[in-house]
């Protein structure tokens, strides 16, 4: 009986330490959910941002134009561009392969002309677009010839040019330093001969062909004695002051011009002076300036073969006193009628530092 009562006790303790070894936490309402975890729990880490592979990849952007010349280059290319601008008729200036900036003009200009983007950079479209429109350079556009002398040049070496071609017989005037239509005739001769393109201009390959040909010319080939027929100058009323040197000699008594040389007349032509109120100048002057084809900035009237002696006074060509006579006047300039005469003083005769005497 005894041992019964202890087996008994035994069972009852062994099924309590059970209940309490499987921790169920009853509070007592005999609740059969799960506890809430304990906030000793480690905290569980932040989703890691994407890497650069994994972010959505970006709409590509559009391929920058290629450059094809921009400004600070120099090279023969530069000089290739330059020289189809100047067909294009966008550049002025001779091509010398250096991208400045009249390039960077021409350049702004053509791409505004044509619609293309203005940047004054030339791109791969700006480039192919100049080159449809123009054609491959010659070496003459890409290395342009320097010009020596030209029609309208006066001076001591279109004297000397002169001189040059009259020891091959090219020219056969008398040298006078002025580059007019019989230098010019006479330059393209040469030029035919040697079988250089005849312009009738002189570059650095006809002058450096000329003066391998020719010998310096001496001073009486570059400045041969006059000699001109007298003509009667008993009509000139001459004044003292015109009786030495080479002078235009002037009266407004006559209206005569008489050019002289030492005190003789070689040719005598008809004159007018200013009308009221722009009364030609009395006086000794001399010719500081040579106009062949001038017109004035004035009065925006044509004064061919205008010989310049003080300020805006001038002798030259007047088509109104060949046509009208001596009814009105001048400006102040010295109008004389004879269009051949007063060429031929121009051309011939007159230089620049030659004495002019106006006198009554």
């Amino acid at each position: 009986m005894h041992s019964r009562r202890i087996r008994t006790t035994l069972a009852a303790t062994l099924a309590v330490a059970v209940l309490t070894l499987t921790g169920c936490g009853s509070d007592g309402g005999g609740s059969d959910q799960a506890a809430p975890a304990g906030n000793t729990a480690a905290p569980t880490s932040a989703p890691a941002e994407p890497t650069e592979s994994e972010k959505p990849s970006e709409k590509p952007s559009e391929k920058a134009e290629q450059i094809v010349f921009k400004p600070g280059d120099n090279s023969d290319e530069v000089r290739e561009l330059q020289a189809r601008l100047v067909q294009a008729k966008h550049l002025k200036a001779v091509p010398n392969g250096n991208y400045g900036p009249a390039t960077e003009g021409a350049v702004t200009e053509f791409q505004s002309a044509q619609k293309l983007k203005v940047t004054g950079v030339v791109y791969a479209s700006t480039w192919e677009k100049l080159k449809s429109l123009t054609k491959t350079p010659t070496q003459d556009e890409l290395h342009p010839k320097k010009q020596i002398l030209g029609h309208g040049d006066n001076s001591d070496q279109v004297r000397e040019l002169q001189a040059r071609l009259k020891q091959l017989g090219h020219f056969k005037e008398k040298p006078t330093g002025y580059y007019g239509d019989a230098t010019q005739a006479s330059v393209k001769a040469y030029q035919q001969s040697v079988g250089i393109e005849a312009t009738g201009t002189v570059y650095e390959d006809t002058w450096e062909k000329l003066t391998s040909q020719t010998r310096q010319p001496t001073q009486d080939e570059l400045k041969p004695p006059v000699d001109l027929p007298e003509v009667d100058g008993s009509k000139a009323d001459l004044d003292d002051r015109c009786m030495t040197g080479r002078v235009l000699c002037i009266s407004k008594t006559s209206n005569k011009m008489a050019w002289m040389i030492d005190g003789k007349v070689y040719k005598l032509l008809d004159v007018r002076f200013g009308a009221k109120g722009y009364e030609t100048r009395e006086g000794v002057f001399s010719v500081y300036w040579k106009s062949r084809d001038h017109v004035s900035t004035i009065y925006d009237s044509p004064m061919p073969f205008a010989m310049f002696f003080d300020g805006g006074q001038a002798v030259h060509y007047s088509e109104n006193f060949a046509q009208n006579g001596y009814t009105g006047g001048s400006y102040g300039c010295v109008n004389v009628r004879d269009y051949n005469g007063i060429k031929w003083l121009f051309d011939s005769q007159v230089k620049e530092g030659d004495k002019v005497v106006i006198h009554w």
